[in-house]
């Protein structure tokens, strides 16, 4: 995967559950679940400014962008 979210970290940080962050943002927990568990295929701006404000961070500190190695099998 080429971007990781650190939701969960950013979330252990601000010592802030699921259920008070979904409720907070306006996300239902089953969607933010997917944002945490990496399963999300996209996210909204408008979603992540949400997050941002809720846990008082920048995207760069949910968002992580992972090179992905280089195939060394020749």
């Amino acid at each position: 995967m080429l971007i990781v979210v650190n939701l969960d970290v950013m979330m252990a940080k601000r010592k802030i559950s699921s259920s008070q962050l979904a409720e907070q943002i306006d996300l239902t927990p089953a969607n933010l679940s997917i944002l945490k568990n990496n399963k999300a295929k996209a996210v909204r701006f408008s979603t992540l400014a949400r997050i941002c404000k809720a846990l008082d961070c920048q995207p760069s500190d949910i968002l992580e962008y992972i090179p992905e190695e280089e195939d060394t099998h020749d």
